[in-house]
């Protein structure tokens, strides 16, 4: 009899389509409604901006003479495969499929990005004290989130013990 969990594993890739599809319909108004560089202030503490980064997390690459761009691209698609993967493998482990999930779906949002725009689309601005935070997305806060799950999900699994050689 095949393992019910196994048979659900594309559940999880709904999910991650529903975070690719909210991250790009927020890009997409983003851009449609502001110019590159407009600020408009939210909250005390946050603003919207509208960046295009064309390196990874803190803009690391970013000054790079664009090579950088494939090289995300493939490893987005690389860790995209091993997350499908994994969510295959163990599809009925909900919080640890949840967490991959997030990080699918963000990956593939940035990689959508990459290759139309070259660039990923930043437009969160969280800013206290004159001190910024780097813009950033829907994509970056799903895979954040995913990561802390992932984090906290290997803290709540029983250790094993590894065999003694004798």
């Amino acid at each position: 009899m095949p393992d019910p969990g196994r048979l659900r594993w594309w559940q999880w890739l709904i999910m991650s389509v529903a975070v690719v599809f909210l991250d790009q319909l927020t890009k997409w108004l983003i851009q449609q409604t502001m110019s590159f560089g407009q600020t408009v202030p939210v909250l005390p503490f946050f603003n919207l901006v509208l960046v295009y980064n064309p390196g990874a997390a803190f803009s690391f690459l970013s000054t790079a003479s664009g090579w950088q761009r494939e090289l995300f691209v493939v490893i987005g698609l690389g860790a995209s495969a091993l997350i499908v993967y994994l969510l295959r493998r163990h599809a009925g482990d909900a919080l640890f499929c949840f967490a991959l999930s997030l990080i699918l779906g963000g990956a593939i949002g940035n990689v959508i990005d990459r290759l139309l725009l070259g660039a990923v689309v930043d437009f969160l601005d969280l800013h206290l004290g004159g001190y910024h935070w780097p813009a950033f997305n829907l994509a970056d806060s799903a895979i954040s989130a995913g990561a802390v799950l992932l984090i906290w999900d290997s803290f709540r699994r029983p250790r094993v013990e590894p065999a003694k050689l004798s």
